[in-house]
C-alpha cells in the first residue's frame, strides 16, 4: 500500500477509510483531520449502527505485518505496521510520535497566502481576536498569535500563558503580552486544559521575524468538546475575507493619522507601532485583539 507525502501540497491523499477498503474511492480534503470531517463523522455513526465495517476493521483483514500504523496512513512517516491493533491510547510509538514528531512538525515551514501583505498559512484556523489554532492528535491543539497582530503590535518582550495543568477558556482574555510598560491581553481561541507551552516566547518574547505559526507557537491545549469548540473558527476563504478587513481597517487607521499611503500600499514593517510612533499601541491592542 503506497502513502502520498503530506508534504506535496498536490499529491492525493486517500480517506482513512478508502485506504481500508471500506469506500471505493474518497480523497481526504482536510489533510487528516477526522475530528472535524463530517464525513468521517458520518462513516463512524453507520459503522455503530451495523451498516458498514470500521475502517479499523477493514484493515484488520490484513496480515498482522501489512497493518499499516495510522500515521503512515496519513502520510506523516514511510510504512510502520501497527503492532498494537490499532489501540492507538496503549500504543507506546504513538506516544512517542506524539511527543517528538508533532514538536518537531511546528517548527517546520509551512504553505502560506499573502492576504494584504500579511501571512495566512494553509491549514490552520484563524479567530477574531488574531489568534490560531492547528489541530493534533487526540483532541489536542497547538496555539499561537497570527502574523498581523505580531506586525502591528510586536516585537513583544514577553508573552505570558497559564501554566501546564491550568485551565483556559475562551470567554476570558488569559494569554499577556507585554512591550515595554504596555499590556494587551488575547483571548485563547478554544476552552480546555494546558498541556504544554513554549518557554521561549515566555522568557524572551516574540516577533514577526521569529515565525507566528512556527517557532513562535504559545501552548497545547487539550480540548475535550473539540467540536463544539471550532464552531467560530475560520478556515479558507472565510480567513482570507476576515484578514483582508482587517488589513483594510489598519490601513485606513494609519491614513488618518499619518497620511496616504502608497498606491500599492507599500511594503509592511514588522513592527508598525515602532516605524509609527503616532499610532496607539493600547489603542490598537484593544481593537484588535477584541479582548
Amino acid at each position: 500500500m503506497s502513502h502520498a507525502s503530506r508534504s506535496k501540497q498536490n499529491a492525493a491523499k486517500p480517506c482513512i477509510w478508502m485506504q481500508a477498503g471500506v469506500v471505493r474511492h474518497k480523497d481526504c480534503p482536510r489533510e487528516y483531520q477526522c475530528l472535524i470531517c463530517p464525513y468521517d463523522r458520518a462513516l463512524r455513526r453507520a459503522a455503530d449502527e451495523g451498516h458498514l465495517p470500521h475502517w479499523k476493521d477493514g484493515m484488520r483483514i490484513l496480515p498482522r505485518d501489512k497493518r499499516p500504523c495510522i500515521h503512515s496512513m496519513k502520510g506523516e512517516m514511510e510504512f510502520k505496521a501497527c503492532s498494537e491493533d490499532y489501540n492507538c491510547a496503549s500504543c507506546g510509538f504513538d506516544q512517542y510520535f506524539e511527543a517528538l514528531y508533532r514538536v518537531n512538525a511546528s517548527i517546520n515551514p509551512v504553505d502560506f497566502l499573502d492576504v494584504k501583505g500579511f501571512s495566512l498559512p494553509h491549514g490552520y484556523y484563524l479567530y477574531q481576536g488574531h489568534t490560531w489554532l492547528k489541530l493534533e492528535e487526540d483532541a489536542t491543539v497547538r496555539i499561537g498569535l497570527d502574523d498581523f497582530i505580531l506586525r502591528v503590535l510586536g516585537p513583544l518582550d514577553r508573552i505570558e500563558t497559564p501554566l501546564a495543568g491550568e485551565a483556559l477558556s475562551r470567554n476570558m482574555p488569559r494569554i499577556a503580552l507585554r512591550r515595554g510598560e504596555n499590556v494587551a491581553w488575547a483571548v485563547p481561541p478554544v476552552s480546555g486544559v494546558v498541556t504544554d507551552i513554549n518557554p521561549l516566547v515566555r522568557e524572551s518574547g516574540l516577533d514577526s521575524s521569529m515565525g507566528a505559526y512556527t517557532w513562535g507557537w504559545l501552548a497545547r491545549i487539550h480540548c475535550k468538546n473539540l467540536r463544539q469548540e471550532l464552531g467560530s473558527a475560520m478556515l479558507g476563504g472565510e480567513a482570507t475575507q476576515f484578514l483582508e478587513g482587517e488589513a483594510k481597517a489598519l490601513f485606513s487607521r494609519i491614513e488618518e493619522i499619518e497620511g496616504p499611503l502608497a498606491a500599492d500600499g507599500g511594503d509592511l514593517a514588522q513592527d508598525l507601532c515602532g516605524n509609527l510612533p503616532h499610532l496607539d499601541w493600547s489603542e490598537l491592542a484593544r481593537s484588535f485583539l477584541r479582548s
